[in-house]
């Protein structure tokens, strides 16, 4: 049986997500910006037909922005993130397999689906009704094939008619023809930097690149060059990953809203993202042994006096007790904080990282706490319910300056009782 996969993309997601709430956004050009309101990282259709570029700073921008009357929004990640995970439920049901591949992207199997175009557009107005979110589906006999499927289905005639794109209805030639249209830069995998290499080669398109000796490019490029040729031509070489691996370092830091300089908002910033780090770490069901805690000031405030330090702390024995490494983080700030400057970012990184196993490593080590345990799992239990932060610990109270910049933030409508939407 041939295989068949499908790239689901939700178009324009973080803009898609505020028009949910705010339809009178709907043809409005939408930007969404990054942490403390940096640069753009999300723009709408209309945006981009402004010529409004990605990344591009926001205060550079500011004054364009509003002569053309865009919308402009700080990321909103609590929205963002439920909204995903509505809509990547949704399609766990159209599938028996399926791999969730970003916040706005997932892999499904669609092998064996007897009219893989119809079973699709069900797909499409399923999501649109249930959460709003408009998305294009790519489908092609490989992942490689079905992201490229999924490109012409957003900007290609005459799929982007209909948000759906199938290269496997296609004729030899047809499809010879498209990706002779294509420009080698635009194949998943083929980054910026690889694409000038391969046109050096006289590879500048994508049915140059299919035709191309897969074995040679290895020798320069490496075996997701031979990969990508492979997939290109309709040999499947990457598999679904339905369950994702466990993380074996986990990082969590974030630029400060504001420059700080005293200790207790330090702490407090270092206590937060020990928070959310272990959280992450309890969620994969796995412990960890060491911590490093980083602070540094603005690399781009040159007329400051600059400092940059981390410090490891190692455990006695592997945990995932949040109390356990808040204060081992605080040992390792201690250890590396000075006062007199001012500082724009601080992030700790859990490494050593292990299955959790009851095992016994050293023969004086205290039992494990079962009363302590569930107090950790009710911890979860109650954030999840009621929202990341709903409990927090003493120290993460300590300071509000280090809290990330979000003035033009809109409400967490589905995950916040103060920010539900009003009707009426």
């Amino acid at each position: 049986m041939q295989p068949l996969m499908a790239l689901v993309d939700c178009n324009n997601f973080y803009a898609s997500c505020e028009r949910i709430f705010q339809p009178k956004l709907e043809g409005t050009p939408i930007v969404i910006l990054s942490n403390n309101d940096g640069c753009i990282v999300s723009r709408s259709n209309e945006a981009k037909a402004l010529g409004i570029p990605m990344g591009a700073p926001y205060h550079e921008w500011k004054h364009e922005l509003q002569r053309h009357r865009v919308a402009v929004f700080s990321s909103n990640y609590a929205l963002y993130g439920d909204m995903s995970r509505r809509v990547m439920n949704i399609l766990s049901r159209y599938a028996p397999h399926q791999e969730i591949y970003s916040i706005d992207e997932c892999f499904l199997d669609f092998t064996g689906i007897a009219n893989p175009e119809a079973h699709a557009a069900t797909l499409r107005a399923d999501i649109r009704k249930c959460t709003g979110i408009p998305v294009a589906v790519g489908l092609g006999a490989t992942k490689t094939l079905a992201k490229l499927a999924n490109y012409c289905a957003k900007k290609r005639s005459p799929w982007l008619n209909t948000g759906i794109c199938n290269l496997s209805a296609l004729t030899p030639d047809s499809l010879g023809l498209l990706l002779d249209s294509i420009p080698v830069s635009e194949i998943w995998g083929v980054g910026h930097r690889t694409a000038p290499k391969l046109e050096a080669r006289g590879i500048r398109t994508l049915r140059q690149l299919a035709k191309a000796d897969s074995k040679g490019l290895r020798k320069s490029f490496g075996v997701v060059m031979e990969r990508i040729i492979a997939e290109l031509n309709g040999t499947p070489c990457l598999e679904l990953e339905e369950v994702c691996p466990d993380k074996r370092q986990i990082l969590s830091s974030r630029s400060f809203g504001e420059l700080i300089s005293d200790l207790p908002n330090l702490e407090a910033a270092i206590a937060n993202h020990v928070s959310h780090g272990v959280e992450k770490l309890r969620h994969q069901h796995s412990k960890a042994t060491l911590i490093t805690v980083f602070i540094r000031t603005s690399p781009f405030r040159r007329r400051d006096p600059q400092y940059s330090a981390h410090s490891t702390v190692t455990l006695t024995v592997p945990s995932n007790d949040i109390g356990v490494f808040q204060k081992a983080a605080n040992q390792g700030l201690q250890r590396i904080y000075k006062p007199g400057f001012r500082y724009q970012k601080a992030g700790v990184i859990l490494q050593a990282i292990e299955p959790e196993l009851i095992r016994q490593t050293d023969l004086f080590a205290e039992p494990p706490d079962e009363r302590r345990e569930q107090l950790l799992k009710t911890l979860d239990r109650i954030n999840r319910q009621y929202g990341r932060e709903t409990l927090r610990t003493a120290t993460e109270l300590l300071g509000t300056k280090w809290h990330m910049r979000q003035a033009l933030r809109s409400p967490r409508y589905t995950t916040c009782w103060e920010e539900l939407p009003w009707v009426g």
